[in-house]
């Protein structure tokens, strides 16, 4: 076995050293009875080494064994933050190859806790954004807790439904307003309102795009329609008096013709 041979190696290391200090000692003159308590001192030496050696290698197991129990730990609490089946511990190989298998799943882990906080923070950001311009509640999910894939699904699809919506407001915004705006060039009518003058004057971007704006925006068209209606009403009856008192009073064609243009 590898202990017997290294044992023997050591021994062997041993007595090649002892030789060589008895050498020294006896060249040196050195009386027997120190040489004796030299060599008490040399053995004292090595047993301080060996049990020193012992101690820091049995610290790094209980170490290990420590490491091992705060992984299994940490990953009970992350499997219950990220919905995954129970974690389960595998009791096999050795206990530096369990420390580092337990501790590379513990950063797997940690990594997808961080990547869901980090996408969940992300879409929050761009629902704050919208629900803003649309005046609509923020979508419902607890901010705290670590998100599901599931959760992660449900607020993409509800985020890229607001954002359809969004573009139709804002399609149908910048339509109606353009129909108003004319509208108001054709009454010689300028905006009266705080609400119309935010819709002539404010950036488009600005413009809330809630379901009570657009509604607003559509009834402001509507009596600017009907008021164009009345005026072009007022303005055919008007035409048909002045023609009849055309006819009553008989003007000439050309006078008819020079007040026609206005």
């Amino acid at each position: 076995a590898l202990s017997e041979i290294l044992a023997s190696e050591t021994v062997s290391c041993l007595n090649r050293a002892m030789v060589v200090l008895q050498d020294i000692w006896d060249e040196i003159g050195i009386p027997e009875e120190q040489q004796l308590e030299r060599t008490e001192a040399v053995k004292k030496h090595i047993e301080s080494l060996l049990d020193m050696m012992i101690s820091e290698e049995r610290n790094l197991k209980e170490y290990l064994l420590n490491s091992i129990d705060t992984c299994q730990k940490e990953l009970d609490t992350l499997h219950r933050e990220l919905q995954l089946p129970p974690f389960e511990a595998v009791k096999q190989g050795t206990i530096l190859q369990t420390e580092k298998d337990l501790r590379a799943r513990v950063q797997v882990l940690l990594k997808q806790k961080r990547d869901r906080k980090q996408e969940l923070e992300s879409l929050q950001e761009r629902d704050r954004d919208l629900c803003d311009i649309l005046c609509t509640a923020p979508f419902c999910i607890d901010s705290d807790a670590v998100p599901s894939l599931e959760d992660l699904d449900r607020f993409r699809r509800h985020l890229a439904s607001l954002n359809t919506e969004k573009e139709q407001r804002q399609e149908q915004f910048v339509s109606t307003k353009q129909q108003i705006i004319l509208l108001m060039g054709e009454l010689d009518r300028t905006p009266d309102t705080s609400f119309e003058q935010d819709v002539v004057y404010k950036d488009d971007e600005a413009f809330c795009l809630s379901e009570d704006n657009i509604a607003a925006l559509q009834n402001l068209l509507r009596q600017l329609e009907a008021q164009r209606s009345q005026n072009e009403a007022a303005c055919t009856e008007l035409r048909s008096r002045i023609a009849l008192l055309w006819e009553r009073l008989q003007v000439p064609a050309e006078e008819r013709e020079s007040s026609a243009v206005h």
